[in-house]
């Protein structure tokens, strides 16, 4: 067990594939002034080799771009900090002090795993999607949170480890689910928490040429990885009713949809632990059931 009364480690991981250098930088930066914690810099550069960063960053690379998921597994395993931030490389911390008040959370707090960012753009902003709450409300709200944005969250290391890390295999999209239901499952608590604040530009997510397939496929996979049967069964199909709904007047995206929909029936997505019936009730109890 670390000593509490000693400096926490964090590691700080960000990822990168070459663009949006001023903005890795703007990142690191934000980690490295935290005060109260001892921060580890950790760039994986994924396609790409970093160069021309700062000794104190430590960089690392693949030679061919593994997905955010996969990306994140392997630098968190770089390091050994008793913490990790895994953060977007176009997101910065807003406080210098977000990390110190965070940990003192994760210390009053034994059962925590993870705390999820509030997340704004420059303007102050909060997206609906940013918000990981079973009802999204007043985004100054804290409380327990049910997924995971992906680049804007600080973790226990144990319970990543304990969770089995991201699920590299899904490349993009939904590895924030499967991460969220483990740790529960493995009962972990999971929060949201507006005072750690991390500024983030507004984005899309289908601004990726692979979106609409992806993230059917893994809808599916998540499912079949994570759920028991016949909750996996309404789960998809809610998110099949979902998006037909959502993009019916976009043939070109439905399509895309619906082939990832049939890659994620027809494959074999590997590594199923589905979650205990308890853990189905429970966050049912807490209002957000694993049905959609």
């Amino acid at each position: 067990m670390p000593e509490q009364d000693a400096t926490p480690t964090v590691d700080v991981v960000v990822l990168s594939q070459g663009d949006r250098q001023a903005e890795t930088r703007r990142a690191l930066e934000s980690a490295r002034v935290q005060t109260g914690v001892q921060t580890t810099l950790i760039l994986l550069g994924n396609g790409w080799q970093p160069e021309g960063f700062d000794a104190d960053v430590q960089t690392m690379y693949v030679r061919e771009n593994v997905g955010p998921p996969e990306g994140r597994n392997i630098a968190a395993a770089r390091g050994s900090g008793e913490f990790i931030l895994f953060l977007d490389n176009d997101a910065w911390l807003r406080d210098a002090d977000a990390l110190e008040r965070a940990v003192a959370r994760f210390r009053a707090e034994p059962g925590l795993g993870l705390i999820h960012a509030r997340v704004s753009d420059p303007s102050g902003v909060t997206e609906r999607r940013w918000v990981p709450r079973a009802r999204v409300g007043d985004p100054a709200v804290g409380g327990p949170a049910f997924a995971v944005c992906e680049g804007v969250v600080l973790i226990r290391r144990a319970a990543y480890q304990d969770a089995g890390g991201f699920p590299g295999s899904f490349f993009f999209g939904n590895e924030g689910v499967e991460l969220a239901w483990r740790m529960r499952d493995r009962g972990w608590e999971l929060v949201y928490d507006p005072s750690l604040h991390i500024y983030h530009p507004a984005t899309s997510p289908d601004r990726h040429d692979v979106f609409f397939r992806l993230n059917a496929r893994n809808r599916v996979w998540v499912a079949r990885r994570n759920l028991p049967w016949p909750v996996a069964v309404v789960y998809v199909c809610a998110w099949t009713v979902l998006m037909i709904l959502r993009t019916w007047r976009r043939p070109a995206d439905l399509r895309l949809w619906l082939n990832g929909l049939r890659e994620g029936l027809t494959t074999d997505p590997g590594g199923r632990r589905p979650m205990r019936w308890r853990t189905v009730l429970r966050l049912a109890r807490l209002g957000q059931p694993p049905i959609i």
